[in-house]
């Protein structure tokens, strides 16, 4: 009896200790004409493709994945269209995908890590689809007589949305800050540019990065984000520093340029109007294309109280005057006169383009690089309130 209950034992640990390098999926696949399955190791950003599984006649696949510790991985049938796992050695993880899209209809249990960020990435994606609803909702009522009347209302409830989010993140971080699923609600984004924990968000990556590091030390993604906060507290010092030099009296933030027709403008002579301050460059593309964004918010606004200042860092004037008459841009154009020495430029600590700075009617900096979708929800505030 004894010598049976020793070999069970046994039998027991070694099959736990193999068991301890691998996890694995079982899943089911109810609406796809695929074949296979990919599963991806997520190191850091990019994606590597570490194994695949054939879908039977019945929709079923199985993989067993080596496994070392906790670590993010990609699932699907494509590079569009896949689900996030965070999984751990020794989980036995059940799949369902049971829409046709994978990332937006699928069931997983047996992964604490991966239950989370499912919840973690529902919640986003609900965010996401009422925003778009919301901003498509805008666009069709601006055609309409009582916009001014409907549209504070709409800027109100997209406003309320993007907040919701960001709060919902703070708190999945303050529950989870122990899960690497906390990275994620870090870095989630709402669109290309906007992060859902937009500033100051230096304390929430000081708060998880301190505890995974006790927790996962030797985990890359550990290291990554210890990697990131440091970066981020060196710019978020930076930025303090740049609003205390502004307060200075010798830093005067008050361009005082020439246009492209040889007029001297200076920039404090627009009080009276909200005004956007633009650095830009011939040479670049997405400079390029948000002039002709930019244009349409002029043609908008412009007689509403509405100016752009505008000023150009390429070295050669004649590159920056072809283009202005090129694309007909309408509002001040001025430039740098030191194209070796931007003075604008390093005043207002510009590192990328385009870059801007919104002005009050009092002269005063209120907003700071919106571009796109949020420049234009900026303006309908201040100009339909």
């Amino acid at each position: 009896m004894k010598k049976t209950l020793l070999l069970f034992f046994l039998i027991t640990l070694l099959s736990g200790c193999r068991n301890n390098g691998v996890f694995t999926v079982n899943g089911t696949v109810k609406k796809t004409v695929k074949n296979y399955i990919y599963v991806s190791r997520i190191d850091i950003n990019i994606p590597v493709l570490i194994d695949s599984s054939k879908i039977n006649r019945k929709g079923n696949f199985r993989i067993k994945i080596k496994a070392r510790e906790p670590d993010f991985y990609a699932v699907g049938c494509s590079s569009s269209d896949f689900i996030i796992l965070l999984a751990e050695p020794g989980e036995k993880i059940e799949l369902s995908f049971n829409g046709e899209t994978f990332y937006n209809n699928y069931t997983v249990t047996g992964s604490k890590g991966s239950e989370l960020v499912q919840k973690l990435d529902f919640k986003l994606l609900e965010t996401k689809n009422k925003l778009d609803s919301l901003y498509s909702l805008y666009n069709k009522v601006t055609k309409e007589p009582d916009f001014e009347l409907k549209a504070p209302r709409l800027e109100e409830e997209y406003l309320k949305l993007i907040k919701d989010q960001r709060k919902y993140n703070i708190e999945f971080i303050l529950k989870n800050m122990n899960s690497l699923a906390s990275i994620r609600a870090l870095f989630q984004k709402l669109n290309d540019q906007t992060y859902v924990l937009y500033d100051p968000r230096v304390q929430y990556l000081k708060i998880v990065s301190d505890s995974l590091l006790r927790h996962y030390p030797d985990s890359k993604h550990t290291k990554a984000l210890v990697n990131d906060f440091e970066k981020e507290m060196f710019q978020f010092n930076a930025r303090r520093l740049q609003q205390l030099s502004a307060t200075l009296p010798e830093a005067k933030l008050d361009p005082d340029l020439k246009d492209i027709n040889g007029k001297r403008i200076i920039l404090s002579s627009l009080k009276g109007k909200y005004v956007l301050l633009a650095f830009w460059s011939a040479a670049s593309d997405p400079c390029i294309s948000e002039n002709l964004q930019l244009k349409k918010y002029y043609k908008m606004f412009n007689k509403r109280g509405f100016e752009i200042y505008q000023i150009n860092l390429d070295k050669d004037e004649t590159v920056w005057k072809d283009e202005v008459k090129y694309d007909e841009l309408p509002w001040i154009s001025t430039r740098e006169e030191n194209p070796d020495d931007q003075k604008y430029a390093k005043l207002f600590n510009v590192t990328t383009l385009p870059a801007n700075f919104l002005f009050d009617r009092n002269g005063n900096i209120i907003a700071s690089h919106l571009h796109g979708k949020n420049l234009q929800l900026k303006l309908n505030q201040l100009f339909n309130n």
